[in-house]
Formats: structure tokens, C-alpha cells, sequence
């Protein structure tokens, strides 16, 4: 049990290193909250069932890409904890200054909540970092999301934490009535990455 727990804080860890940056996405979820609170609840959705099927993707290919490594799992850890402390740097860097992105006006008539769900799944999954994330990560952690029901742990968990911030995001974004500071924003970057490279760390230790 404490093995099945300690699985799902590392997911729900996972979901949140993923999930609390608010980028281009994060800013068009803030502005469909603000605008259509169905919308916006199927579009949080969205992002969060994406998220979902790269975790589970990347479960799934992780301990089967560690057993055709294995004998060098030790480097296969590092070259994943490099690549996460990439996305953390570059993610940390990036919050020198507020990140902006393009998104349509708040007076853009509302969607069907079908649609919506449709057009941040699509927004999403074209999102290469997601995919990088995941993949990294849980091939670094190989066997251990095989078997026991592990991967199913970590994949649920990460749903469920990245469902959870993406549903608050629109809902404070609704309640507030206006758009997210810039330094509200800077410093879910900062979180989120920060995350990041912890994991970074996690996966990198032991040293070979």
C-alpha cells in the first residue's frame, strides 16, 4: 500500500509539473472561463484527457524501453532527468518576463461545450512538450509502473491532479471576472517547472 502511495503522489506530482504552467493554453482556458462557464468546464476537460493519454502512452512504452535498455538503466535515467531539467530550464527561463500568447477576444460568440472540448483536445495534443514530458519521465522510471497495477496508479493520478488545477483555473477565472495577472501567471511557471526539475533530481539519483 505505501508503494501504491507513493506512486500516486509521483503522479499526481507528474500531473501538476505538466499542468500548472499557464501558457498559450492556460491563458485561452482563463478567457473561456471567463466568457462561458460549460465551455470552459469542457475545455479544462479537454487539456486534462489529453494529459491523460500521454501518460498513459508514455507508461505504457516506459518499462518496455527500460527492459530493451536494460544493463544501462542508470544512464537511461540520466539522459530522461537531462531532458527534464531541459524542459524545467527552458520553462524557468521563459519566466523572466509574464509569457504571452494569442488567443481570440472575450467578445468571440461561445461554442457549443462539444466543440470546445474538441478544439483544446486539438490545442493539446499538438503540444510536444506534453509528449516529451511524459516520455521522459516514465521511461526513467521503468519497471517500476509495471505490473500491480502501478501504471494505472500513476496514469489516474495524473489525471486526476492535472482535471483538478485545470477545472480551478476556469473557475477562478470566472469567479474573478477578468483576466490573470501577468505575475499570477509568472509564477504558475515557476511552480510548475520548478516541479519539473525536482523530478529532474528524482530520476537522476542515484548517480551510476
Amino acid at each position: 500500500m505505501s508503494a501504491m502511495w507513493t506512486t500516486a503522489v509521483a503522479g499526481a506530482a507528474a500531473g501538476l509539473g505538466v499542468a500548472m504552467p499557464v501558457g498559450a493554453v492556460g491563458v485561452l482556458l482563463v478567457q473561456e472561463g471567463m466568457r462561458d462557464r460549460r465551455g470552459a468546464v469542457a475545455a479544462a476537460s479537454a487539456v486534462a484527457v489529453v494529459d491523460l493519454a500521454y501518460a498513459a502512452a508514455a507508461t505504457a512504452l516506459g518499462p518496455w524501453v527500460a527492459a530493451t535498455l536494460s544493463g544501462v538503466e542508470a544512464w537511461v535515467r540520466l539522459v530522461a532527468a537531462a531532458v527534464l531539467a531541459g524542459i524545467a530550464g527552458r520553462g524557468l527561463w521563459g519566466s523572466r518576463r509574464p509569457p504571452t500568447g494569442a488567443s481570440p477576444g472575450l467578445g468571440e460568440a461561445a461554442r457549443s461545450p462539444a466543440r470546445t472540448f474538441a478544439r483544446f483536445a486539438a490545442l493539446t495534443l499538438v503540444n510536444p512538450t506534453t509528449a516529451l514530458y511524459f516520455t521522459a519521465l516514465t521511461t526513467a522510471q521503468g519497471s517500476t509502473l509495471h505490473g500491480g497495477g502501478s501504471g494505472a496508479v500513476f496514469v489516474s493520478a495524473v489525471f486526476a491532479a492535472s482535471f483538478v488545477w485545470q477545472q480551478l483555473l476556469v473557475a477562478a477565472s470566472g469567479f474573478a471576472g477578468a483576466r490573470i495577472s501577468d505575475a499570477a501567471r509568472m509564477w504558475t511557471f515557476r511552480l510548475g517547472y520548478g516541479l519539473v526539475a525536482l523530478y529532474a533530481v528524482k530520476v537522476a539519483l542515484p548517480l551510476p
